[in-house]
């Protein structure tokens, strides 16, 4: 995960697109001599013209003074070369424009919910400690561990340690990855793995519920007593570790929930369906929100927010303050729904209902037609790529606001006809019948 997951919400959703039964290929079997399909490094501006061997050579000395050992420097020293391949990727890295339900459909589908059951049964001692030490459920942990490994089977073929020096050489995210591999040699040093082991996506993430570095040599834990933090081999420590991560890494609240499917009112306020926006359970109940069942809501205080991921047509959710944590470890909206439903699913709920009908989502040419028109109109939709993230559905719904359409920050053709047609009257809140 990293630094709140920042950008590469690209890789999770490109990894788990693929088979569950993918094997990856093994390391070579002599790293210390580098393959020669590494391109030579272009020179890179943010370090003063300097080349990779200067580069990699003060990197070295930070990590001396950062208290690695000189004995791991030269263990780690053949893997720590250049490939501008893992440059490339991270250049051209695309989250997917899919729709929730697509996407969930597939990450959350039946066999994935009963193999986390099924994990949470081989393992109950391990998720029996580890909720109680840091009331992180069961079901949680296990739905991040099959969403990012498939319980360890789809953790990457890459060499960790030529990935990060490489992106830690390009400019765009330098100091972050100097960081991030600097504590990979940390792992090295209070031997949890040996260079050669250290084997995982091309961003750099590590073990079986993908953790980039500095996550691993702050939250690690050695829960099988070996005297070794393996979250490539033991289940145990993955168990404890992604624990002590979701509870201290991400202020996990004990205790309390994380997602629940709703059914919404069709005269719903659509304004305040938005994360940002907190309501008690019982204001809620009082707009009309039930279970979809036709169930109350609980007439209390905890507070919470409806999601719609696909506006007021498609599913909606209660989002706990809990739903933060998922958005942290993921800020791709599409894949912590689906971390927090899967867990849901784990832990005994329903599957959610299907929207009355087909759901519209604008193509992607003209999705980032939106975004440009939204900039023009100034609004930050952060990268115009034609895919919806979460600053975009924040101008959605401003300029629905705007043009008196149903502010469910879902972009709509009729939105982009009006914004193409450059006027902007003020109507009526529009409702959806």
């Amino acid at each position: 995960m990293l630094l709140t997951r920042f950008s590469i919400a690209a890789t999770a959703l490109l990894a788990l697109s693929a088979p569950a039964s993918a094997q990856f290929a093994p390391p070579p079997a002599n790293p210390a001599a580098p393959k020669a399909t590494a391109a030579s490094p272009r020179t890179a501006s943010c370090h003063n013209g300097a080349s990779f061997d200067r580069f990699l050579a003060d990197v070295k000395q930070q990590a001396v003074a950062a208290g690695v050992s000189q004995r791991t420097i030269a263990e780690a020293s053949p893997y720590l070369v250049y490939d501008q391949g893992i440059v490339n990727r991270d250049r051209g890295q695309r989250v997917f424009g899919q729709l929730f339900t697509e996407f969930a459909g597939r990450m959350a589908a039946s066999y994935r919910m009963q193999n986390g059951q099924q994990h949470i049964k081989r393992h109950a001692a391990a998720f029996a400690r580890a909720e109680k030490e840091y009331g992180v459920p069961p079901a949680v942990i296990a739905a991040f561990w099959g969403l990012e490994s498939d319980f360890g089977a789809n953790m990457g073929n890459l060499p960790t340690l030529k990935s990060l020096v490489s992106l830690a050489y390009d400019c765009r995210r330098s100091e972050m990855f100097v960081g991030e591999t600097i504590a990979a040699l940390k792992i090295i040093d209070r031997g949890d793995l040996h260079p050669d082991e250290m084997i995982g996506s091309w961003a750099g993430e590590l073990g079986q519920t993908q953790f980039l570095p500095v996550h691993y040599v702050n939250y690690a834990v050695d829960y099988d007593g070996d005297g070794r933090r393996d979250l490539l081999r033991s289940p145990a420590d993955v168990i404890g570790s992604t624990a002590n991560y979701i509870a201290n890494g991400l202020k996990w609240r004990r205790g309390e929930p994380w997602l629940e499917e709703i059914k919404v009112p069709p005269d719903l306020p659509w304004d305040k369906t938005d994360l940002t926006v907190r309501e008690p359970r019982s204001t809620w109940a009082q707009l009309g929100v039930t279970y979809p069942d036709g169930r109350p809501l609980p007439n209390d205080n905890l507070a919470a927010s409806v999601l719609l991921p696909m506006g007021r047509f498609g599913p909606a959710f209660l989002a706990y303050p809990n739903f933060a944590a998922y958005t942290e470890w993921n800020n791709s909206l599409i894949y912590s729904t689906t971390a927090g439903y899967l867990a849901s699913r784990i832990a005994g709920a329903a599957p959610m209902r299907k929207p009355y009908a087909p759901v519209a989502q604008l193509p992607f040419n003209e999705l980032k037609e939106l975004q440009q028109l939204l900039v023009r109109a100034g609004y930050n939709v952060g990268k115009v790529d034609g895919v919806l993230g979460q600053q975009s559905r924040t101008a959605v719904k401003a300029m629905q606001i705007k043009y008196g359409l149903p502010a469910d920050s879902w972009p709509t053709a009729e939105l982009l006809a009006r914004m193409r047609g450059g006027t902007a009257q003020a109507q009526p809140q529009a409702t959806v019948r």
